[in-house]
């Protein structure tokens, strides 16, 4: 196939997840929000502070109230992090690759596309956000579904699955750096009391809630929860299980040159952490690092498969 036509699979997989998990992190927040007395220290700046984007908000909003932020995630179209961005970006990737995917898959991006845009203003009232962000939830779902149930597994399947897989991984170390909070020897007498409800936000962040109960058997312990959404490789959001699917999928790739071995070190780099037995600070210099290696993962797969752009 293509370079371009493989890099534009990539990245529609890419936006299409970053559009999920945009809508997954403000639902899960809205609820959390609603469970926690006022004073325990969880507030709306916690979405900008794992998505990284505290300055590009900053530089638009004076005040980062739930309103402000909102919009900013869910509406605003000059932030290219943004649902709407993302889901505008997936929509381009995918109308110019449209030879290589099912009829239905494009019907699926342009409907959510087209729902996106003429309900964007709703975002703004609670109520009528949540069924926005349920409505995104459910046709990333589809879609999801749609391309395993219709789409051969062969090559264009396997760049998107790799989009997939890198930005899942990317968007769960993010919602771990931030978790690492709930591990903070200063943290308030209010934050322990409600430790249990903050965790199990985190795993419903993730889908994750049910698989832990089944796979721990215990009470929702910190420790216990960043070892599983790191290391489990049978998690479909767990950092291990996307590096297990990445390698799969670039082991089916033609030319895939030095990959599969910084898989590799990639993957000895994750099973080698221990929550349990790390302290906040050592955590999150972890979870930095790992960040940086799947920025560098990127990078590799970009000048390994798709076309360089020839300076003018």
């Amino acid at each position: 196939m293509l370079s371009r036509s493989a890099e534009r699979l990539y990245w529609l997989a890419r936006y299409l997840e970053r559009t999920e998990n945009i809508a997954r992190l403000v639902s899960v927040h809205m609820n959390l929000l609603m469970d926690l007395p006022k004073g325990v220290e969880m507030d709306w700046r916690q979405l900008i502070m794992i998505t990284a984007s505290e300055q590009a908000f900053h530089e638009k909003n004076n005040i980062a109230n739930e309103r402000n932020i909102t919009r900013f995630l869910l509406a605003d179209a000059d932030y290219q992090g943004s649902l709407f961005s993302s889901l505008s970006a997936a929509r381009e990737n995918i109308r110019t690759s449209r030879e290589l995917l099912p009829d239905e898959a494009w019907e699926q991006v342009n409907e959510m596309y087209l729902f996106a845009k003429n309900n964007l203003d709703t975002v703004a009232n609670r109520r009528q956000r949540v069924l926005f962000l349920n409505e995104i939830l459910k046709g990333c779902q589809r879609f999801t579904g749609l391309l395993s149930g219709y789409m051969s597994h062969n090559h264009p399947y396997r760049f998107i699955r790799l989009g997939v897989n890198l930005e899942r991984a990317d968007m769960t170390s993010r919602i771990l750096d931030l978790a690492s909070l709930l591990l903070s020897e200063s943290r308030s007498e209010e934050m322990r009391q409600y430790e249990t409800i903050l965790w199990m936000n985190i795993l419903k962040s993730l889908n994750a809630l049910l698989m832990y109960r089944q796979h721990m058997r215990s009470r929702v312990q910190g420790g216990d929860v960043l070892n599983y959404l790191l290391l489990d490789t049978n998690l479909p959001r767990s950092v291990g299980c996307c590096i297990a699917e990445m390698a799969g999928c670039i082991n089916e790739l033609p030319n895939s040159n030095d990959l599969p071995e910084k898989l590799k070190e990639l993957e000895s780099y994750v099973q080698a952490i221990n929550a349990r037995q790390t302290t906040q600070k050592q955590l999150r210099e972890i979870l930095d690092g790992l960040q940086n290696k799947l920025g560098d993962l990127h990078g590799q797969i970009a000048e390994n498969w798709f076309l360089k752009e020839v300076a003018g």
